[in-house]
């Protein structure tokens, strides 16, 4: 048998394997690549529905924001979030990644505990570190209960209510570890906010 043979011979054989490679490329992509996140749309669909699309929160048709996602709140009615080092947008997802030693992380830290003191009249040495240091995700939507409760008495008197009034909102929107042990108390910011305003309309 001559080389042209034995590489024709060859060529032939490999033929099978290609087809069977190709065969299994091709299933692998619609089992695993499509029909699997279909079917764990469909279910998230139907199971959880909010959860699946973002737990967006609409009011009067039109969407205000996610539950899981921060916004600015510049106005002094409402409730700061937590610091963000990319301008709350979910498309960047991350923190400032400085390290303790850098000066612009210490130089931000120093101007947010200015700014948080004197905005809400409390003590320099007071301003809970969550208000100072921006969270590793950029758009943590949830502060703790002590940076709440520094920001009643500014946003009582902006909105000209009673001390109690916001602290009992606060209180009511509190959220405990989950499960009584993972994490810690919390408060969604966006959520507060939202009930300040629901409260005010129906006065």
């Amino acid at each position: 048998m001559n080389t042209h043979h034995i590489l024709a011979s060859m060529s032939e054989e490999k033929q099978p394997v290609i087809r069977q490679s190709i065969s299994l490329m091709v299933l692998g992509f619609v089992g695993t690549g499509l029909m699997y996140c279909l079917l764990q749309t469909g279910i998230a669909q139907m199971v959880f529905p909010s959860q699946a699309n973002g737990s967006v929160i609409e009011q009067h048709g039109a969407s205000v924001g996610s539950i899981w996602v921060a916004q600015a709140f510049n106005h002094p009615r409402y409730f700061e979030s937590r610091p963000s080092a990319i301008n709350y947008d979910p498309m960047a997802m991350s923190g400032s990644n400085l390290a303790l030693s850098n000066p612009d992380l210490r130089k931000n830290i120093n101007e947010r505990k200015q700014n948080f003191a004197k905005i809400n009249g409390v003590d320099l040495n007071h301003v809970p570190l969550d208000m100072l240091t921006a969270s590793g995700s950029g758009i943590d939507p949830e502060i703790s209960p002590e940076s709440a409760k520094q920001q009643v008495n500014r946003v009582a008197q902006e909105r000209h209510l009673a001390i109690n009034t916001v602290q009992n909102l606060v209180n009511t929107y509190t959220q405990e570890k989950q499960f009584g042990f993972l994490g810690m108390p919390r408060v969604n910011v966006l959520q507060l906010n939202l009930a300040l305003d629901a409260l005010q309309r129906q006065q």
